[in-house]
């Protein structure tokens, strides 16, 4: 735990700007290159202490939002599961199965959603949510990555999770302080995830993001 804390810290307090993608790559603004860190564990619970420090950042100018800039979803290793199929099948509870005779289109699964609480059976009934949405990751500094690192954002399974669609489309791309699952027994741990995901891409926060998710995170355990 306490080398994960050192991580946790680190990657908050490093000098470098610009998020990184899912293998730990980024633009450094000041020295303008392109490198890579190790990819880094994904914690269990953030520390009260360092929750402060992942929203030190606040909002810049805003460029206008495209949907079709952040890919997704991609087949990244080509077996014909594309992000979508493969967190259905990562996500599902029971023994998923396919349309037609590939294994490429899951069709009917067992997924507990935990936005509602409630289990679903048909894979139409499900949308795969971005935790921090791609509108909002691209106001709050995505804006300014490349197609490459929007791709690896989009499709980042960290961030993404199994979800009624109902559910999804209510939440659209509100932060926290806007929405929250209806399932108050998930909300710590959403909250936790989202700080993840915000502090592993280092994206900004608003004020009132950051006072509302401070608020309610002490209250976690």
């Amino acid at each position: 735990m306490n080398a994960l804390l050192l991580l946790i810290y680190s990657f908050i307090t490093s000098a470098h700007s610009g998020g990184t993608n899912s293998e730990g790559c980024h633009n450094n603004k000041r020295s303008n290159d392109y490198h890579c860190h190790n990819k880094r564990n994904k914690p269990r619970h953030i520390p009260r202490k360092i929750v402060l420090s992942v929203y030190k950042n606040e909002i810049t100018s805003s460029t206008t939002y495209n949907r079709k800039e952040w890919p997704h979803w991609i087949d990244i290793d080509n077996d014909c599961q594309d992000t979508r199929a493969e967190v259905l099948i990562r996500d599902s509870s029971s023994a998923i199965k396919f349309k037609r005779d590939k294994p490429c289109n899951v069709s009917s699964g067992e997924w507990h959603d935990p936005y509602t609480g409630k289990v679903f059976y048909k894979a139409s009934d499900i949308d795969i949510d971005h935790i921090v949405p791609l509108a909002h990751a691209h106001e709050m500094g995505g804006k300014y990555w490349s197609r490459e690192q929007k791709r690896a954002f989009a499709n980042d399974f960290e961030n993404l999770i199994a979800v009624e669609d109902n559910a999804n489309q209510s939440k659209n791309s509100k932060p926290p302080q806007e929405w929250l699952p209806v399932n108050k027994s998930f909300h710590c741990k959403y909250l936790i995830k989202w700080l993840f995901i915000k502090s592993k891409y280092q994206l900004k926060a608003s004020k009132t993001e950051k006072v509302y998710i401070q608020n309610l995170i002490m209250d976690c355990k």
